[in-house]
């Protein structure tokens, strides 16, 4: 409705209407989300849950229909036919941007449970978002250093348990657990520091993985593998809201969560081994994928 703006104006009617959206929608959420305390009855608790959950969905929503006002984005998004409502998920992506999320989130709102991703405690900070967050159960995690765990011994295991405390909620309603394996955004600079052998992405990280596979194992049955690909460049914020993005690609895999992706990751060294090799081998397809995705092969 309003691509015939300048670049600049769009960018500056979508931010704005993205903060309303946040503000008015936030709020609400945030205050009915201390009813849990005040009634903690669990039926009361699982419904408020769902009332929670159908807020955040018309905050995607309507960013969603932000986007498709100011942006004329081609979206190319493949594999949407395999996926359920009523299903527990683990969701691993490569991560590029910011526009990651939102990309995500506009292709999968109410395909499947609202995606819920791992934040550091420090998030929690963020004006409205953070406490939208911790009102939504978003796990906020604290991690610990090796040389912090030196020091600390007793420290050893204890983000696993705050990791498994957080997943107790997910286990009355269906839920989409998110997790970008590279850890951090893709850039050429860290691209090179790491010296992998991938061309379009880092090197995967397993401990995210097994701490959720750790807590939630009895209830995730399946993983959703997700290839996001920019065919022209990375975009920013900025780039995304304003209309400069013309074309994104997104691909999902269904892969069956088998017992040989379940163990003991922190006492169990073939284990550890075992989850490695698995995760490589998914990035070197997801690379060779991108590849092809990028030239336009497939």
């Amino acid at each position: 409705m309003f691509k015939f703006l300048p670049h600049p104006v769009r960018g500056i009617l979508s931010f704005l209407l993205y903060t309303l959206n946040t503000i008015t929608l936030t709020v609400p959420l945030i205050l009915l989300s201390f009813l849990k305390f005040i009634i903690p009855v669990h039926s009361f608790i699982v419904f408020l849950d769902r009332v929670l959950i159908f807020i955040a969905t018309l905050w995607i929503s309507i960013n969603s229909f932000n986007s498709r006002l100011f942006c004329n984005i081609e979206w190319d998004i493949r594999g949407l036919e395999q996926l359920k409502k009523k299903e527990w998920y683990l969701v691993l992506s490569n991560h590029q941007s910011w526009v990651d999320i939102l990309a995500l989130q506009t292709a999968l709102n109410q395909k499947i449970p609202m995606l819920k991703f791992f934040l550091k405690k420090e998030l929690i900070f963020v004006p409205f978002l953070g406490l939208a967050w911790w009102a939504l159960d978003f796990p906020f995690m604290k991690r610990y250093s090796k040389h912090k765990l030196r020091q600390k011994p007793h420290l050893k295991g204890k983000d696993l348990e705050s990791t498994k405390k957080a997943c107790e909620k997910f286990k009355h309603t269906p839920v989409s657990i998110m997790n970008f394996v590279e850890g951090t955004r893709f850039t050429p600079v860290k691209k090179e520091k790491q010296s992998n052998p991938f061309n379009h992405l880092l090197s995967p990280k397993a401990g995210g993985i097994s701490f959720v596979l750790g807590a939630m194992g009895e209830y995730l049955h399946t993983i959703i593998d997700v290839t996001i690909v920019y065919p022209e460049k990375i975009p920013t914020f900025w780039e995304y809201i304003s209309g400069r993005v013309k074309k994104i690609i997104i691909d999902f895999e269904v892969i069956p969560l088998t017992g040989f992706l379940k163990g003991d990751y922190f006492n169990d060294p073939d284990y550890k081994e075992r989850i490695f090799s698995w995760l490589n081998e998914l990035w070197l397809k997801k690379d060779q994928k991108i590849n092809e995705l990028k030239a336009g092969r497939i």
